[in-house]
């Protein structure tokens, strides 16, 4: 019993273990990375932003898949809608996505870049290619407002942007003339995780870009709209905008609002861009983690396996009783001993001398001091000569220090005695 109860205790630590590792759990992280998607309900997440329009009435999804495949829904209007999209990305761009992306919103849909240059969430840290992405997606290139140091100083201020800021830091964006975008936004905030760094756009040689707004603290640009076509295209320099952490700070949802108001025509969408930052449509880990049968089977191999150890093991090994070796087993045994460590020659001239003393006890004889006995061999009826010459053969080789078949000669010995006494 006791050995069942031990086993139990071990099985239930494993499962414990198991669960511990691979089953997800809220809140035992509380430092990990919230991404900016719609399923994300923490920090930098964008299921408030998401949650938010659908209660009022907007129409919004959340796509899965790649921009090539916006031509090609049949759920959604050709034009006026609202895809909304966060950069650095988690998954790089192929270049016939910029392509399709390029022909659907010259169609008549916008495109709405939040790209975490001026602001630095923690998701956008250390995006690579941030800015060539922002180039292939929008046209626009941005560069780094430089600020004249020396080398130890620029070491510096590395190391510094990437130490982690003990509380967020605050952005803050302030119109710069009105608009429609604009309308009743006095400000709104954007929150930094790490040390920012201030930006400055650079006009495309193919057109123009309008600054909607700067930031207040350095008094660059951090909002941008420029034309392609009969669609729009919508950046804004602070990533974390319309995050679950910032969307109810300041004016931050009247301005998404007023975008929504002013792109997405009835029928139309938003659309959020979670396929870029992880979440494809081959798995919904959110789905995953919710269907009741996944616990469910997880139940029953438990319960099979805690089954099968408790019952269907055996705890302890047999007693095992080892039977006394018989007599052919312990002559097989000293027999394989001796002839590891006995030469064979010496092993011949004792069977010789066994021999001829057997015979000289047979015959009354007096043994070898009389001399070998080969010739009263040779003439006794029932012996071959044929057995006498090979055995004085052998004989000669064994005190030669030759090899000698040990088998065959013992074999012969055999046979010869019985002959004599028959």
């Amino acid at each position: 019993m006791r050995e069942r109860l031990i086993t139990l205790a071990c099985a239930l630590g494993a499962l414990l273990l198991f669960a511990a590792l691979f089953v997800r759990g809220e809140g035992l992280d509380l430092r990990r990375v919230a991404l900016p998607t719609t399923i994300e309900r923490h920090g930098n997440g964008l299921l408030g932003a998401m949650s938010w329009l659908e209660a009022e009435g907007i129409r919004t999804v959340s796509l899965r898949e790649r921009f090539d495949t916006l031509a090609k829904r049949r759920d959604l209007p050709r034009a006026g809608n609202l895809l909304i999209m966060t950069v650095p990305v988690a998954t790089p761009f192929r270049p016939q996505e910029a392509r399709a992306l390029d022909h659907w919103i010259r169609a008549g849909n916008t495109l709405l870049v939040l790209a975490a240059v001026s602001d630095s969430p923690d998701w956008g840290r250390g995006g690579l290619g941030v800015h060539n992405d922002l180039q292939l997606l929008t046209g626009l290139d941005f560069e780094t407002v430089r600020i004249p140091a020396s080398p130890q100083n620029a070491a510096a201020r590395l190391l510094e942007a990437a130490r982690e800021l003990a509380q967020p830091q605050r952005g803050t964006l302030l119109p710069n003339r009105p608009h429609a975008y604009l309308r009743g936004v006095s400000r709104a905030i954007a929150w930094s995780d790490y040390p920012p760094q201030a930006w400055s756009v650079q006009l495309p040689r193919d057109g123009f870009v309008l600054a909607l707004a700067h930031q207040s603290e350095t008094g660059e640009g951090v909002l941008w709209m420029r034309s392609a076509g009969p669609g729009t295209i919508i950046v804004s320099g602070f990533g974390s905008l319309f995050s679950n952490r910032a969307l109810a700070d300041a004016d931050n949802a009247r301005l998404l609002a007023n975008i929504v108001t002013a792109t997405v025509r009835p029928k139309g969408a938003v659309l959020f861009d979670d396929e870029h930052q992880g979440l494809a449509a081959a798995y919904d880990p959110a789905k995953f983690y919710n269907d009741p049968r996944l616990y469910g089977t997880i139940g029953v191999l438990a319960a099979v396996w805690l089954t099968w150890v408790l019952g269907g093991t055996r705890l302890g090994l047999p007693a095992m009783r080892m039977p006394a070796p018989r007599e052919a087993e312990l002559v097989r045994a000293t027999g394989g001993f001796l002839a590891r460590v006995l030469r064979p020659a010496a092993a011949a001239r004792r069977l010789f001398e066994h021999f001829f003393g057997r015979l000289a006890a047979r015959t009354h004889r007096g043994g070898q001091a009389e001399g070998l006995p080969w010739e009263w061999l040779e003439h006794h009826p029932r012996v071959r000569r044929a057995d006498v010459q090979q055995l004085r053969q052998w004989y000669a080789q064994a005190y030669s220090d030759r090899h000698v078949p040990l088998t065959r000669l013992h074999n012969l010995i055999v046979r010869t005695e019985r002959q004599l006494a028959a």
